[in-house]
Order: C-alpha cells, then structure tokens, then sequence
C-alpha cells in the first residue's frame, strides 16, 4: 500500500507541474482583444476561439489525471486497515512512556504541613442540612447622613500700602 500511495503522489505532483507550465504557455481569450480593435487580424471582438488546439487538450487531461489522483490519495488516506491502526484517536497511538508519567507532566510539589489548622475530630458527626432553620433577615435602619458643618468664613487680611 505504501508503494502504491508513492507513486500516486509522485503523478499528482507531476500533473501539477505540467498543468502550470501548460496554463502558463496559452494565451488567454484577452490578447486577440487588442488585434480586433487596431490590426484588424481577428475576426471578432469576444466571438468563438473555435476548435481547441493542442495545449487546451493537454491541459484538460493533465487535469483530469491531477483530480484522479487526489480522489484517489483522499480515498486511500481515509481507510483504514484493522491491523496497521488502532481504533482510537491520536492519543490512543501515542506510546506510553516506561516510567508511568507523562514527560510533560508538572513537577511534583512537597506536600507541607501546617500546626495552625485543626486535625477533624473523629467522634463528632456533621450536623444535617435539612434541619437547620434559616436564619431571619436582619435589617438595619437607614441613618440619615449627618449634615456637613459649615466652612468658617476665611479672615479678612489687611491689604498693605506702599
């Protein structure tokens, strides 16, 4: 099966490049616009191009190799084989590593003990939930704001004469 996808690719890529050279060695429908309108050599303005020649035939089958080709790598990447690949994702076919841990793991972090948090007691069981009573909402009582004293008017200062 790899032999056969190797020389699949190796003829799409070379009807690829045949069809840019082909494409670029044409003229397009454009360039006998300016002959009708000054030299006079064709016959219409955007008429008929009439039968096709040599290198329009060759681009059309180095394009019909090129999409059979493509159909055909498409198709052979999309099956797949029961013994060449597992059932799962990409991560199923990843190889585990010997140690157990993933090579990107985080660096394990030295567990510390703390003497200020209590140790739970063992004879005391929780209290449960439904039987507690909601506490009543307390409201406060909106205080009016105190009144802002009045500024002392500034002192008078004497003006100086000279």
């Amino acid at each position: 099966m790899n032999v056969l996808s190797n020389f699949v690719i190796v003829v799409q890529v070379i009807s690829a490049l045949a069809i840019i050279a082909l494409v670029l060695l044409q003229h397009g429908k454009g360039a006998d616009m300016g002959a009708a309108f000054g030299s006079g050599a064709s016959g219409s303005l955007f008429g008929a191009s009439g039968s096709s020649n040599f290198l329009s035939k060759s681009t059309a089958v180095a394009a019909a190799i090129f999409f059979a080709s493509t159909l055909s790598l498409a198709y052979m990447g999309n099956t797949r084989s029961g013994t060449a690949a597992p059932s799962g994702g990409v991560m199923e076919r990843m190889a585990a590593p010997a140690n157990g841990v993933p090579a990107n793991a985080a660096p394990a972090v030295p567990a510390t003990t703390t003497t200020d948090v209590p140790a739970p007691t063992a004879g005391v069981p929780a209290a449960p939930a439904a039987d507690v009573p909601a506490a009543p909402a307390q409201t406060v009582p909106a205080a009016p704001a105190p009144a802002p004293a009045p500024a002392a008017p500034a002192p008078a200062v004497p003006a100086t004469q000279q």
